[in-house]
């Protein structure tokens, strides 16, 4: 097994310990890490820096936080010091001046057909140049983004510049508003809420990798931007209400023998529904003919 699967498979591991809210094993996880020559690479391939800095957000285990700590921030160190690298190499590409030998060289390669060059793989997620704008509610709105975009810390693991892509995001909400108005305030509250939400971890995600563009999140209802578990409350809740809807208009059973809680009238429907195991006794649904108060009984 390679180092990238080692490292994904460990990463995988870390998630079901958050998801299962359980850090048993996590310490010899942590140390295998620690004892792995790391590179930046892998650590944008395997996502593993997210993976750890959940499992530090969640853990009480004193020992498991501490060493999850120790690595980010030697990871970290990863990603400065290669900022650092290109910088200093631009620099020396610019400070010199060409050789005689080079400039022969470059009168040489203009004579010969350029072979297509193969693009290289982005360190960092990529979006359009940063709009420029003046506005102090603007640019306000735009800080406010970039702090949720830096929650949990995800956009370090991921290479995000979440100033940058604050920019993007607000522009898209400001162009679909066309002011900054009460509406276009409660548009950038709404994207802060869900992308600082510890629950929903996976939207912010997606934004930072990119898988979520800009325009799309500006526009998403809050229903699109909830979580995979509120969504599903949402869903239970939606078929609860449409089936007491469908009883009540199917009609039931009218009787005289259930007293109502509300209006203490005895004019009731009743429907008697299968909702347990066979051998576990019926279910009655009951409705109020007058007020149109609901119970169950059973």
């Amino acid at each position: 097994m390679g180092k990238e699967e080692e490292i994904a498979r460990i990463a995988r591991r870390l998630d079901k310990m958050v998801t299962k809210k359980s850090a048993e094993g996590a310490m010899d996880l942590l140390r295998e890490l620690k004892a792995m020559p790391v590179t930046l690479h892998l650590l944008q391939s395997t996502r593993v820096g997210m993976s750890v800095n959940a499992l530090r957000k969640q853990s009480s285990d004193e020992e498991v936080t501490t060493l999850a700590k120790s690595l980010i921030k030697s990871w970290k160190k990863l990603l400065d010091a290669s900022d650092a690298k290109a910088g200093e190499q631009r620099s020396a590409s610019l400070a010199s001046p060409p050789s005689k030998d080079t400039s022969e060289a470059k009168v040489h390669s203009r004579k010969r057909p350029e072979l297509p060059k193969t693009p290289s793989t982005p360190r960092m997620t990529t979006f359009p140049p940063t709009p420029v704008t003046c506005d102090a509610v603007r640019n306000k709105c735009r800080e406010m983004l970039a702090a949720a975009l830096q929650t949990d810390d995800d956009h370090v693991a991921i290479g995000a510049d979440c100033e940058h892509l604050s920019a993007q995001i607000e522009e898209c909400i400001f162009r679909d508003v066309g002011s900054t108005d009460v509406k276009y305030k409660n548009r950038v509250r709404s994207r802060i809420s869900n992308l600082k939400d510890a629950k929903n971890p996976g939207l912010r995600r997606s934004v930072l990798r990119g898988a979520i563009a800009p325009q799309r999140i500006a526009e998403m209802t809050s229903e699109e931007m909830a979580s995979d578990e509120l969504k599903e409350i949402r869903k239970a809740m939606t078929r609860e209400a449409i089936r007491e809807h469908q009883m009540a208009r199917a009609g039931g059973t009218h009787t005289d023998l259930f007293t109502c809680g509300r209006c203490k009238r005895k004019s009731c429907t009743y429907t008697q529904v299968q909702t347990r195991s066979s051998d576990e006794p019926m279910t009655t649904f009951v409705v109020c003919n007058e007020c149109g108060n609901r119970w169950k009984v059973g």
